[in-house]
């Protein structure tokens, strides 16, 4: 069994270590020893990062992103630009651009 959150406790009379499948649990078990009267308390997440009793904070967040779901996490890339649009060119259509425009003065008598 994988154990990602590992808690550490230094007290007056000695130390614990504990292992934790998710942060939640791991937040809580911090919190119950610090109030048991440990004096250094320390989580290490996942990721190897080693958290003291000050920091026991920034555990919450990840709680939150575990619970989404996939589809709802946001990733950090960028957005692309969208993409300019381009006129459509029908081939069966004829082109308007070989005729010239010329203005009309209405009915051809001159006087």
């Amino acid at each position: 069994m994988r154990v990602p959150y590992l808690i550490w406790a230094t007290g007056e009379y000695g130390s614990a270590n504990h292992g934790r499948s998710n942060a939640t649990v791991a937040l809580r078990l911090a919190r119950k020893l610090l109030r048991d009267g440990f004096m250094d308390v320390r989580v290490c997440t996942p990721r190897g990062r080693v958290l003291q009793s000050d920091e026991l904070d920034e555990l919450k967040p990840a709680k939150e992103l575990d619970a989404m779901a996939k589809g709802q996490q946001r990733g950090n890339r960028e957005t692309k630009k969208p993409k300019k649009e381009k006129a459509k060119v029908i081939a069966a259509a004829p082109s308007r651009k070989d005729v010239a425009w010329q203005p009309d003065f209405g009915p051809g008598k001159k006087k």
